[in-house]
């Protein structure tokens, strides 16, 4: 065979192969681009129903080989939103034709790990989807969290063996404020990366403690140096997230954590949280 013969007809094989390597990894919608690892997103604020969405993504040679869209709430003694559904307490499952939340939400997630495609904007100016069978939630906000997570770094590995949400409360109402306080925890790849301090109250005309006092009912701040008691809250729960474990962090005899700046509060959250978390050990 010639020679120049011989080298277009490697040139042209080549071509080929890089061709079908393409082709190959953007069928399914891929990143060539993912890196392996656990990654992690969360909304900034609770919405108007009281929920934050959380999404777990999890890539494995460079495709997206799990997801968890769940959420955690400010409503008083909710658990994260999938168990919430599960219990029957969401409520979607009296109107919607799909089922209850966890179970479109699971439809959703099935939907990626098969297309692979995080770039979906097949969306009405709704949010919703008529690509995604089995689901007739709104699918902007867990699109939009699956590319934060995948834009952030991966969460690296923690202490604990089980990741999951995990929920502790005290077991009576205190006598003096009628409150009692919970404590939700987020644990990715092994490590604490959101905890919720919210209180429930013995008041039934009462919210949690968290709405309270965002929205100016529960009274603290005309007495605190620090703040309301969502703000301190946020200062502890901040504390422990970037300590990655809540018995990083020290609790005086008078229930105070000293080291943590903008709380005058008792930290009653810690002990509760690291009772949350013997399930995750």
């Amino acid at each position: 065979m010639n020679k120049k013969i011989l080298i277009a007809a490697f040139v042209v094989l080549a071509a080929v192969v890089i061709v079908f390597s393409v082709v190959k990894t953007s069928s399914k919608g891929g990143d060539a681009g993912l890196k392996d690892g656990v990654y992690f997103a969360q909304q900034d604020e609770f919405s108007k129903s009281g929920w934050r969405y959380q999404v777990v993504v999890t890539v494995k040679d460079a495709e997206i080989s799990a997801v968890n869209w769940n959420g955690v709430s400010n409503i008083a003694g909710a658990l994260d939103k999938k168990a919430w559904a599960k219990m029957g307490k969401y409520g979607m499952e009296k109107y919607a034709t799909q089922g209850e939340w966890d179970v479109q939400a699971e439809a959703v997630e099935a939907y990626l790990l098969k297309t692979q495609d995080a770039a979906f904007n097949k969306v009405d100016d709704a949010g919703k989807t008529d690509a995604i069978s089995g689901a007739t939630i709104t699918v902007t906000d867990f699109y939009e969290l699956v590319n934060k997570a995948l834009k952030s770094p991966a969460v690296v590995k923690g202490p604990y063996a089980k990741d999951g949400w995990y929920y502790a409360e005290e077991d009576e109402f205190d006598a003096k404020t009628g409150w009692k306080d919970s404590s939700l925890v987020t644990v990715v790849n092994g490590r604490v990366v959101d905890v919720v301090w919210n209180s429930i109250s013995n008041n039934p005309d009462k919210k949690s403690k968290l709405v309270e006092a965002a929205e100016g009912r529960y009274g603290m701040e005309k007495i605190a140096t620090k703040g309301e008691w969502h703000i301190q809250a946020k200062a502890v729960t901040d504390a422990i997230v970037k300590a990655g474990d809540p018995e990083k962090i020290t609790v005086a005899a008078n229930g105070k954590a000293d080291a943590v700046t903008g709380a005058t509060i008792t930290a009653n959250v810690v002990p509760l949280a690291i009772t949350a978390l013997e399930s995750a050990r």
